[in-house]
């Protein structure tokens, strides 16, 4: 086997290898020998590594005590059995964490927003999700994205971000303050119709395939949640930027489309936008909290340009609401100053 910064030690890469060359699908030929071409990675544990086979394969070394191998096989199986594009598995052996998967290729949909026509993309991405939401009642069992799953979330923002990035304790008060504004938030999303969510449904985790179809990746943390969750996370994407007036207007484009499914009745466009924005910052409020730490504890640092993006969707949303308007003059007060001479913060966006 060759391989170029395979990044695992070389004993278990000769097991993984080995596991790798075993368990290749008759019809998958390898010529010459086989290499192992790493790909870029995700926010996880998961290694993905292109194998030279026709046609090509991905190997993917995922540490079984720290990546959910098994939930990942289920759901997989269970979405494309909804006609949903996953990544056809060939092999899996769940001791060791190896999997053998079907190649998706190289386009992601985020950079194909930059050639194709945007709102045909949109309209694909929200297709799919509606998919994913109906088949809520065939669903495997998943786990709820409850108050302590949402808190949980919530907590990696002032360990991580506030904490961790930026050297900021929180008072007494203040902490009152987040811990009020963090039951809110959570409120919002449990009196929203729970669905099944992707739970991390944006750009980097949908791939254009052949015949222009969308390829669904990273599901393995699915869950019952709110259904504005996974709309949100693709609207007000982390790493794409779109118009507000886009956003909204795309939004209630597809609460209409959850009405004629039967997913939601009774509920205004004023609810429905507040549900989605409040959603927006209990994901943003979060994501602060993983990027952080995906820069402090893993090395991953290109995540920190990420988090001007995220900024602002947290002050553009909190802006909008009384509930949210405390934390709002309290993230530009005492949190922007301290964002401001990093060399990584673009500024809020507001003025560009």
């Amino acid at each position: 086997m060759h391989s170029q910064n395979i990044n695992i030690p070389m004993q278990d890469q000769q097991v993984f290898s080995n596991w790798i060359e075993r368990a290749l699908p008759i019809y998958a030929a390898v010529s010459g020998s086989m290499q192992l071409t790493p790909l870029a990675g995700d926010a996880g544990f998961r290694r993905y590594f292109r194998v030279n086979t026709e046609p090509s394969l991905i190997a993917v070394n995922s540490p079984p005590e720290k990546e959910k191998n098994s939930e990942y096989v289920k759901l997989s199986l269970f979405l494309q059995a909804q006609g949903l594009m996953t990544p056809k598995i060939h092999a899996v052996n769940y001791a060791d964490g190896y999997m053998l998967v079907e190649d998706f290729g190289f386009t992601l949909f985020g950079q194909q927003l930059e050639k194709d026509n945007p709102e045909a993309l949109y309209d694909k991405a929200e297709k799919e999700l509606l998919k994913i939401q109906k088949t809520t009642d065939k669903a495997p069992c998943i786990p709820l994205h409850n108050e302590f799953k949402m808190g949980e979330e919530l907590a990696l923002f002032e360990q991580w971000f506030l904490n961790g990035l930026l050297g900021y304790q929180l008072s007494s008060d203040e902490k009152n303050m987040l811990d009020q504004f963090f039951k809110c938030l959570i409120s919002s999303s449990k009196s929203q119709p729970q669905v099944l969510i992707h739970a991390d449904y944006h750009s980097r985790n949908l791939m254009i395939l052949e015949q222009e179809q969308l390829g669904v990746i990273d599901f393995q943390d699915a869950m019952l949640g709110g259904i504005t969750y996974d709309l949100v996370s693709l609207l007000k994407d982390c790493y794409v930027r779109r118009p507000e007036n886009w956003v909204i207007e795309r939004a209630l484009k597809y609460k209409q489309h959850l009405v004629k499914t039967n997913l939601l009745t009774h509920v205004d466009d004023k609810q429905f936008l507040q549900w989605f924005d409040l959603m927006g910052l209990q994901r943003h409020i979060k994501v602060l909290g993983i990027f952080s730490r995906l820069a402090l504890r893993d090395a991953k640092n290109s995540y920190l340009n990420d988090i001007p993006l995220v900024v602002h969707y947290c002050l553009e949303a909190s802006d909008k609401y009384p509930q949210a308007r405390q934390f709002n003059q309290w993230f530009r007060h005492k949190i922007l100053p301290l964002l401001a001479p990093m060399s990584w913060y673009s500024g809020t966006l507001e003025d560009q």
